[in-house]
């Protein structure tokens, strides 16, 4: 099932089936019990992020050629980060350059596979992991670099957790379309040039691995998300670097899930 969360013409926050017109048809149910097809459709006035995250898990330097782009060692345990849930966004939204200058603002855009846990996970085995997973959406791990290197004491959460800092969407793909998340071509494309065009096979820990490791003593609520990492070929890496600008156009894609369009604006 491919579901979209969506604004209506009369301003109820519905859920439905992924709709190539301005008409979706009608989810029924609950997003974590099971939703199902109604037969009734509704306008699309707004496409909003998927859901709305509980909590939102990070893991920084999971691809084995951004660590080497980045001139670091792969880690031996997966670098485990949080955004806070007021930095998603959905499609079409506006990601908001922070105004708040004392670290510049150098913000870059950063494709991942979101994992999305659909009933509470505490300690996890790999082999049962993917029974934890409702489902997959696209997600831009947008991160202020000199914030995240140099203004947060230390820790990355600063510089990735700025308001509109976690676009998700456009759908959110139940997991029994996507058996082996660890087979999907991974792209951002910025004003129309493709800057990271990977799979997700070059991941370090594997989606089961994070799900084992993250579940550890710790209960992966319902709507928890994971992000799980970046591929090579992001704008701090590039010489010249790439930032994004007021103007441009950045879209997250990943096959066998969509395409997640967002413009950046001044905030």
């Amino acid at each position: 099932m491919r579901i979209i969360r969506f604004i209506d013409d009369a301003g109820s926050e519905r859920c439905g089936l992924e709709s190539d017109s301005d008409q979706a048809e009608l989810l029924v149910g609950d997003l974590y019990q099971g939703l199902e097809p109604s037969g009734e459709k509704a306008t699309i006035k707004k496409t909003l992020a998927p859901l709305s995250p509980t909590n939102i898990f990070c893991i920084g330097l999971n691809y084995r050629e951004h660590a080497a782009e980045s001139g670091m060692e792969p880690p031996e345990q997966p670098v485990v980060f949080a955004k806070p849930t007021s930095a998603v966004c959905g499609p079409g939204d506006a990601i908001k350059l922070p105004a708040c200058q004392n670290h510049g603002p150098e913000t870059d855009y950063e494709c991942e596979l979101a994992v999305v846990i659909g009933k509470p996970a505490r300690n996890v085995s790999q082999a049962d992991a993917l029974e934890y997973v409702l489902g997959y959406t696209c997600a831009n791990d947008v991160s202020a670099r000199k914030w995240q290197l140099n203004g947060g004491g230390g820790q990355w959460i600063r510089g990735k957790g700025f308001d509109t800092f976690c676009p998700l969407g456009p759908v959110l793909v139940t997991a029994d379309e996507i058996p082996d998340p660890q087979s999907l071509g991974i792209r951002t494309i910025l004003n129309g040039e493709i800057m990271q065009d990977h799979t997700t096979d070059d991941m370090i820990f594997t989606v089961v691995e994070l799900i084992e490791f993250l579940s550890q003593d710790t209960t992966l609520l319902p709507g928890t998300v994971i992000l799980t990492g970046t591929p090579q070929g992001v704008g701090f890496a590039r010489k010249p670097p790439v930032w994004l600008k007021a103007g441009d156009e950045v879209t997250i894609e990943l096959d066998q899930i969509g395409r997640l369009t967002n413009p950046v604006v001044n905030a």
